[in-house]
C-alpha cells in the first residue's frame, strides 16, 4: 500500500469515529478526605469532547489523501 492511501484510511477511521462517539470518557479517583488513618476517595468521571467539525475534518482530509494516492499510484 501506498503511504498516502494508508494514511488516508486510518484518518477516515479516526474521523467515522470521532462522528459516532463525540468524546472520550474517562474515570479518575481523587482524595476527598485524608486525615491520618482514614483516607476517602471519590470516582469522578469526565469526558473530552470531541466536536463534530474535528471528525469532519479527519474524514475529509482522509479522503483527500486517498485520491492524491490514487493519482501518485
Amino acid at each position: 500500500m501506498k503511504r498516502y492511501t494508508l494514511i488516508g484510511i486510518i484518518l477516515i477511521v479516526i474521523g467515522i469515529f470521532a462522528f459516532a462517539y463525540q468524546g472520550i470518557t474517562f474515570t479518575t479517583r481523587e482524595k476527598v478526605v485524608d486525615l491520618g488513618p482514614i483516607h476517602m476517595t471519590a470516582e469522578k468521571t469526565r469526558t473530552l469532547p470531541l466536536p463534530p467539525i474535528v471528525g469532519g475534518i479527519f474524514l475529509l482530509g482522509g479522503i483527500v489523501l486517498l485520491v492524491v494516492g490514487k493519482k501518485k499510484g
